[in-house]
């Protein structure tokens, strides 16, 4: 896994090919990660189906559970399919966008 900082969060990426192993290398770190907000970017996938995407949810319950974001970057799923509890967009400037939107609604008590 390959972490970037940035400035009020951390982009994930995979360095292999394996959804699922990413996932639980994730969930195996987020000790590490859990006071972050976090972009998990898979764009990198050609092709990712809605079984794959869903692994990623019960990480990112735990996740914003703690009052952190957890936004996947990825362009390849039918939003329409995702449900209301995964944030998924297509770039990693919406995903930045995302964060600050909830960092401030954070703020605001919401």
């Amino acid at each position: 896994m390959k972490v970037v900082e940035k400035d009020g969060y951390k982009i994930l990426r995979d360095n292999k090919n394996d959804v699922k192993a990413f996932v639980s290398h994730l969930e195996w770190k987020h000790g590490d990660l859990k006071d972050d907000n976090v972009v998990v970017d898979i764009l990198k996938y050609g092709t990712l189906n809605l079984e794959e995407l869903l692994s990623f949810l019960e990480l990112s319950n735990k996740h914003r559970k703690n009052k952190k974001s957890f936004v996947i970057a990825n362009d390849t799923i039918n939003i329409d399919q995702v449900p209301e509890e995964l944030v998924v967009v297509p770039t990693l400037l919406e995903a930045e966008d995302i964060i600050k939107m909830e960092e401030i609604e954070r703020d605001l008590g919401f």
